[in-house]
């Protein structure tokens, strides 16, 4: 639904609401944007790479609270945006597959419980997320050191809740498919390979779209590096450093506000690791160091991801 008479909707990246169709008349300057670019949950868990024949059951959850507006690269005024919180609980459930030391799959299915306040009111809700599917190819290298990971993001989510307050951008669900592409490598840093580094990085671009809403290109990038010296009986302990780099275009579409949506941020990540085989624990926060948004945007001063995993 239509929010403003210059045919401007809620802004993007992933999740975000307007703020009714009589607050648009009485301030049409204020800008209906948030921030979330959520597809940067799905890289910087070195845990989740491969690491040969068999499979790997897996929970993960993630957590954010968008409560700071944001306007290029510094905070702006709450009285510029009617949005004022999107908060936010992911929890996605997956299963990754290697028939061998080359080929595998894996599959996620995400559920989101949001809670949305803007001038206008708020609301909660939960729904399935948007499902997705990829195959992985790891034959580059005898170690699996090396890997490519291609497939789809299906429009599963729930992309019509309460249309005359939420718009399109701000649902759980895109309702675009999407391609996914992505790639990671990893390496030893010493000669007793205690030390390692990584890198990894998932492109979704949306290709079908409903609505006249067409999501903004996405890009996560991660580097980071872990030590695995330390143990506690049967438990390994390692501690994880990394930097995050995220960029999205701008929404595009009649049902789209381009002029507030699109970003690039960078975030430092220190995390940890446990694993009991065959269980691994992870948890890590990612602290926003540099953002530049499009527009006014209610962004998140802190995320957070944990999960546990269990090979078979």
């Amino acid at each position: 639904m239509k929010k403003k008479k210059n045919n401007q909707f809620s802004s993007a990246i992933t999740v975000k609401a307007g703020c009714g169709l009589l607050a648009g008349i009485l301030a049409p300057g204020l800008a209906h944007a948030c921030a979330c670019g959520c597809g940067v949950f799905d890289v910087g868990t070195s845990s989740m790479f491969p690491n040969g024949q068999g499979g790997m059951a897996f929970l993960q959850y993630d957590y954010q609270d968008q409560n700071r507006n944001w306007s290029g690269t510094s905070q702006a005024p709450s009285g510029n945006n009617d949005d004022k919180e999107i908060r936010t609980d992911f929890v996605t459930a997956g299963l990754q597959y290697m028939f061998n030391s080359s080929w595998g799959v894996q599959a996620e299915v995400p559920f989101a419980y949001r809670y949305f306040k803007t001038d206008a009111g708020s609301t909660t809700w939960g729904s399935l997320g948007d499902i997705r599917v990829e195959g992985l190819y790891t034959g580059f290298t005898a170690d699996l050191a090396a890997g490519v990971t291609f497939g789809v993001k299906l429009p599963t989510g729930n992309d019509n809740y309460k249309p005359d307050l939420v718009d399109r951008d701000t649902q759980i669900g895109s309702g675009s498919t999407d391609i996914l592409v992505g790639g990671f490598y990893r390496d030893n840093l010493d000669r007793n390979q205690n030390w390692d580094w990584f890198a990894q990085l998932q492109l979704d671009v949306p290709v079908l779209i409903q609505a006249q809403y067409r999501p903004g290109v996405e890009l996560d990038t991660a580097a980071g590096i872990d030590y695995k010296g330390w143990s506690i009986g049967r438990v390994k302990i390692s501690p994880v450093g990394q930097v995050i780099f995220s960029e999205r275009t701008s929404d595009s579409g009649a049902a789209a506000n381009s002029e507030n949506s699109g970003y690039q941020r960078i975030l430092l990540s220190p995390g940890i690791e446990f694993h009991i085989h065959p269980v691994k624990l992870y948890a890590d926060v990612e602290l926003p160091v540099f953002q530049n948004v499009t527009g006014n945007q209610v962004v998140a001063p802190v995320l957070f991801k944990a999960s546990v995993s269990f090979m078979f």
